[in-house]
């Protein structure tokens, strides 16, 4: 006999630590009130939730009435809570010390806010790994969910994927659910009857004493959020059909996984490879090697064969990121090595706030790129770099490090010396450029050097340029939208596409928008009549306070310092030889206003340009760079008049709301014919 499916169906809430406050209102308008709301008439629907730790506090503090919704629902029963790290790591990407606290720390608040310790956990963008195993039992995690899959790079069937399994590390057992990819797909983009329909065929003919389990685990953003889906869900009630379909249904029952999880078996042993979902494993791919993965999907889907195929055609996994992005690697790095600071402390002076710290810098989301991941968003980095120079001046206070240290902290096989007074810190690495990778001011807890450079992204062949001599509107002034795209289609069934299956251009995009950078846009990035100049380091002068550098062009020798006076970083260059070249030197600024109205350029006095606009000027010889966000400024001093100018730096990137510009720093390039023997610029860094 047949017996009455047991729906899981489960949903994650998340935002990055450092999103703007208008779009976490705008998420709880469209998408969490009324997803909670829709749900509370219903106690009789079990369904479980993960809210990440930060989204979690943020909603308790700004809106209570709708947590008090959640309580009542966890109280009666009708809701599991799922567990997870605090601010949302990706496990795999951190050291075993913090994946246990970060999981902790999570549950002891969820135990604390609803009375519920969870028993199963939701792992961050479906990265599985099978080291943070230990971890997730010791905290008394029972079960986690990944995509099915995971479970096909096995060689198991959509078919036996109908109940969960169990895997073990260092002797720790876990057991795991495959979420169901059909269903991810149909909710909520097929009409309700459809997803239904589907759910009710799932039922087999057995005699075991466990029904087969239909498995849902997917982003909440997907029910009000993603293009169309507000409207779709709640307006047009797609939700409620959908949940007053499934409680009239004689063959689903809506259950908690822990109920199911206690009252079954494991169907077996599995052993899953280190993945994620099909699509992220897509994304860590370089432009070139995801152009070769998307030929061979083509293929296939082409012969008839990818749903056979598409668990061999396998891209990349998670930690490629911090390959293929120099610039995610370091902040990865930078975060490991205060982490080892950390745990090294002696136990009075480790404070939570230093471990809240530390985990607010491990949040996943700025460390990768695909259509979520926040990357190329200059306010999710400084989220990340906030905590970490905020943490760095912490461990500082209470055990203090030298003013200058050596090492390759990236793993690059390339050295970098960190220069610090207390008040700001310079990283250089011993490179060619002799450029400075980062820029931190303590008591502002920014880094004026993170900057990204312009990548060369595989999406790009998608983008619908502009014509060069098109005026650039302003944003949002473009708007062209493809749904259906047929090289990544889905069947709706007459609903609505999902965000994979949009290319939409919400800026004017050209040609040289899409120029890969050949080099990092670091800071004092020097050319000698246009062309790069190629430095050696140099330790050589032992007594002085700064960093040294030297090169030959021609007859000429540069010497190049690099020195922090109080709140001042000053480069002073010394020429000997001949004088008769044309000297530039481009530095890239992270000035968090970007081109927003709270950026601007100040001369004698006088706002002059925001940021986001061109500007030039001549016999330069001092010039404000003020930033309302960032709540101080920077001044720049030349000991002479220098040509000047200022661009911004805009990168292309794919979003679920589409393609768009994003301006990551100010451009500035300082030009002077060499006719005197030394030069000194600085930048002066003031809080307002």
């Amino acid at each position: 006999m047949s017996r009455p499916v047991s729906l899981l169906f489960g949903v994650h809430a998340h935002q990055p630590i450092g999103n703007f406050p208008e779009v976490l209102a705008d998420a709880h308008t469209r998408c969490y009130k009324p997803f909670l709301e829709v749900l509370f008439r219903y106690p009789e629907f079990h369904f479980a939730v993960h809210f990440s730790g930060w989204l979690l506090d943020y909603l308790f503090a700004h809106f209570p009435q709708d947590m008090a919704m959640l309580t009542e629902m966890v109280r009666r029963g009708q809701v599991e809570l799922f567990g997870a790290g605090e601010t949302e790591p990706v496990l795999a990407a951190i050291p075993a010390r913090d994946r246990i606290g970060q999981i902790e720390t999570f549950s002891i608040k969820l135990a604390a806010k609803f009375g519920q310790r969870p028993s199963g956990a939701w792992l961050t963008e479906r990265v599985w790994d099978s080291t943070v195993v230990p971890a997730l039992t010791a905290c008394g995690i029972r079960y986690v969910i990944v995509d099915d899959y995971h479970f096909l790079c096995t060689g198991k069937t959509t078919e036996q994927l109908n109940g969960f399994f169990t895997t073990e590390e260092d002797a720790c057992r876990l057991d795991i659910f495959p979420i169901s990819e059909a269903l991810r797909y149909k909710l909520p983009f097929s009409p309700a009857s459809d997803a239904i329909t589907h759910i009710e065929s799932l039922a087999v003919e057995n005699a075991s004493d466990q029904p087969v389990a239909a498995i849902y685990f997917d982003d909440i953003e997907k029910f009000g959020i993603w293009p169309e889906t507000y409207q779709w869900v709640y307006e047009k009630g797609w939700l409620e059909q959908f949940v007053q379909g499934v409680l009239s249904s004689p063959g689903i029952t809506p259950r908690h996984y822990r109920d199911y999880h206690a009252a079954g078996k494991t169907k077996g042993i599995v052993y899953l490879p280190t993945t994620s979902y099909i699509e992220m494993n897509e994304w860590t791919l370089p432009a070139e090697s995801a152009r070769v993965y998307a030929d061979l999907v083509k293929q296939s889907k082409a012969s008839g064969g990818f749903e056979r195929n598409k668990a061999f055609l396998r891209g990349g996994i998670w930690k490629n990121f911090l390959t293929r992005y120099p610039e995610s690697n370091w902040m990865h790095k930078r975060m490991l090595c205060l982490s080892a600071r950390l745990a090294a402390l002696p136990k009075n002076p480790h404070t939570g706030e230093m471990q809240q710290k530390l985990y607010a810098a491990q949040a996943n989301d700025a460390y990768w790129h695909g259509l979520f991941g926040g990357l190329y968003l200059p306010h999710l980095r400084r989220a990340i770099y906030n905590n970490l120079i905020d943490l760095e001046a912490m461990l500082d206070h209470c055990a203090a490090r030298e003013n200058r240290a050596t090492q390759d902290i990236d793993f690059d096989g390339i050295d970098e010396t960190c220069l610090q007074n207390g008040n700001l810190q310079i990283i250089v690495r011993h490179d060619q450029s002799a450029s400075i990778i980062e820029f931190d001011a303590y008591e502002l807890k920014h880094n004026f050097g993170d900057t990204l450079r312009r990548h060369k992204e595989d999406y790009f062949d998608k983008v619908q340029l502009c014509d060069q001599h098109s005026p650039d509107d302003a944003a949002d002034s473009h708007s062209v939208e493809k749904s259906g795209d047929a090289d990544n289609s889905v069947e709706t069934s007459n609903g609505i596409a999902s965000a994979h299956d949009r290319i939409i251009s919400r800026h004017r995009i050209y040609a040289v928008d899409l120029e890969p950078d050949d080099n990092a846009r670091t800071l004092f990035i020097d050319r000698i009549n246009g062309a790069r100049i190629a430095y050696q380091y140099s330790d050589a002068d032992t007594a002085t306070s700064g960093i040294r550098f030297q090169a030959w062009h021609e007859s000429l020798l540069i010497n190049k310092q690099l020195q922090l006076l109080d709140n001042r970083l000053q480069v002073t260059y010394h020429f000997s030889g001949d004088l008769k070249n044309s000297f530039s030197t481009e530095i890239n600024l992270a000035m968090p206003s970007c081109d927003g109205p709270g950026g601007r350029f100040i001369l004698q006095g006088e706002a002059i340009s925001g940021f986001g606009q061109p500007l030039a000027l001549v016999n330069l010889n001092e010039i404000t760079l003020d930033d309302d966000t960032l709540q101080g400024s920077i001044l720049l001093k030349a000991s002479l008049p220098v040509q000047f100018s200022a661009q911004p730096l805009f990168t292309v990137s794919q979003s679920e709301q589409g393609f768009e510009k994003i301006m990551q720093a100010v451009t500035l390039l300082l030009t002077w014919p060499i006719e005197s023997r030394e030069v000194t610029l600085s930048l002066t860094v003031r809080s307002q």
